[in-house]
């Protein structure tokens, strides 16, 4: 016996069973920031200090805002323009805001994977040298040393790029079932057994005790420092793909009767056990090459982002016996970890797509997957792509997540006042109940923190810029991305609907009825 579902249009995908969302979420969230910025985020924050403030934001943002993701979607049944439409009307721009916000960074995000499988190739033989700085800036990417743009093509990473577009097609066009669904059901198991076996050898390496002390040992005095607490509530922001549309989605395809909460919180603790295996790894790693170079590990450089991953990390690599089998572990993690959130991201935007304009999957999935990758193409596989993809990244995940958490917080509870109306939902479907704890978090604290992240953020690019680039070229691939996004939320909502905007849909299960209550015997999927 399953439950009514309201008929809401044409017959909706959903995953084949809770545990297959679950690792889809999971590997949505677990991605490259896990690997290469929570170690490095930690260690100027405290260290094992750090741990403290990063628990508290997990429990007090983290998970409070991805239950206000998967309500909205698991409720409102559809990607974030379709959403928040039925919830009010005029919200649907922020569903196009977020839509431009997950556009965006695939467009960059897939560069970064085209990187990681140039780097599993070049760790066979450790092609990168006794100077892998140089090597990844110069010999690889082609970096100038002005800062601009370039239309000269980097074969490097244009030839793994076509390569990663095709596959996210591929798995987008089997559909979420067949494609996401399986990718990470595979993916996912296979990431944590790699990447676990590259930690049980990092901290077996001459040296990985040193390392690890330096990534633990407490701060204590850090704690009274904002910076340290800003620094811990971004982190978890911006690793469990929260508050930008991707769970809005994914948890539209969960069926009507569905432990929501529960889930969510596998996916939260989850997502912080892998950083900080992560941390335990990359730390371990950085304590031998310190070793191996007689320097403190205060003293070596790049413990963040990109340089970890393609400059510190083969230095580190150089330096070990069996070499090329801990680079292709590395690497290998880098690549199944952007790839499943790359398809996270793309599929929020393919959906949206879809529900608007009354597309086919396969359909909505290759008009996507070409824009972006043309884009991908024109901006960051040139030797100037690596400046572009830093500012863009930048003014993306620091600025406009931010906001557009901000905002979905103050409209469910201010504005649309439906705040209750998604706690009873997500209470009538989950063994997990949430209380009204759960309001106050995302009506008040949530906005008010996220609102000093974003005020700290935004008068720190304007007072200095960023990164000492130009200011034209800040100003155009800057705050001209934020532009961008603005235009995705006004634009959007013109288009008129031609798919699954259905005036007749209800929301299930009805306020005040227990979800068990409503059967029949077979169920309708939409």
């Amino acid at each position: 016996m399953t439950q009514v579902q309201p008929k809401s249009g044409a017959a909706r995908e959903s995953w084949t069973s809770n545990s297959g969302f679950i690792m889809a979420a999971i590997g949505s969230a677990v991605g490259l920031g896990n690997i290469w910025r929570f170690p490095g985020v930690a260690y100027e924050s405290g260290g094992g200090a750090f741990l403290v403030p990063y628990l508290i934001a997990l429990l007090t943002v983290g998970i409070p805002v991805l239950f206000l993701d998967y309500a909205i979607g698991h409720r409102y049944r559809g990607a974030p323009p379709l959403a928040f439409r039925r919830m009010k009307r005029k919200a649907e721009g922020l569903g196009w805001f977020q839509v431009g916000l997950l556009f965006v960074i695939s467009v960059y995000y897939a560069v970064i994977i085209a990187w990681s499988l140039s780097f599993f190739y070049f760790s066979f033989g450790t092609k990168w040298g006794d100077k892998p700085a140089d090597f990844f800036t110069g010999e690889y990417l082609k970096l100038p040393d002005e800062v601009g743009v370039s239309t000269e093509l980097v074969a490097g990473v244009a030839w793994p790029l076509v390569g990663v577009w095709v596959a996210i097609v591929a798995v987008l066009a089997l559909g979420v079932a067949k494609g996401v669904e399986k990718l990470n059901v595979f993916g996912i198991p296979l990431l944590v057994i790699g990447f676990g076996a590259l930690v049980i050898r990092a901290v077996t390496l001459p040296g990985a005790s040193d390392g690890l002390n330096a990534l633990f040992t407490p701060d204590w005095n850090a704690l009274t420092d904002l910076s340290v607490w800003i620094a811990a509530y971004g982190q978890i922001f911006f690793s469990m793909s929260i508050a930008f549309g991707i769970m809005i989605s994914y948890a539209s395809y969960q069926r009507r009767k569905a432990n929501m909460t529960s889930s969510g919180l596998v996916v939260g603790f989850a997502n912080s056990s892998f950083e900080l295996l992560a941390g335990i790894g990359v730390f371990s790693a950085l304590g031998f090459l310190a070793h191996q170079s007689h320097v403190p590990v205060a003293e070596l450089e790049g413990l963040t982002g990109p340089i970890l991953s393609f400059v510190t990390f083969p230095a580190v690599i150089s330096e070990m016996p069996g070499s090329a089998l801990f680079g292709a572990l590395f690497f290998g993690a880098l690549v199944i970890a952007g790839f499943t959130s790359l398809v996270s991201i793309v599929q929020g935007v393919s959906a949206a797509v879809q529900e608007k304009f009354g597309l086919n999957r396969r359909t909505a999935a290759v008009a996507v997957g070409i824009v972006a990758a043309i884009i991908s193409f024109a901006l960051f596989s040139t030797t100037t792509g690596l400046y572009t993809l830093d500012t863009v990244d930048a003014f993306s995940n620091n600025v406009g997540i931010v906001f557009s958490a901000i905002v979905m917080c103050v409209l469910s509870v201010w504005v649309m006042r439906n705040i209750e109306e998604l706690r009873l939902h997500l209470s009538a479907v989950s063994t997990f109940k949430v209380g009204k704890w759960w309001v106050v978090v995302i009506g008040v604290y949530a906005p008010i923190f996220l609102g000093v992240i974003l005020v700290d953020k935004l008068i720190d690019l304007i007072t200095e810029g960023y990164e000492g680039y130009p200011t034209w070229f800040v100003g155009v691939f800057g705050w001209g991305t934020l532009v961008l996004l603005v235009l995705f939320a006004v634009v959007g909502p013109l288009f008129a609907w031609k798919g699954r905007d259905d005036p007749g849909f209800r929301p299930w299960p009805e306020l005040g009825r227990p979800a068990k209550s409503v059967t029949v015997k077979k169920e309708v999927k939409r």
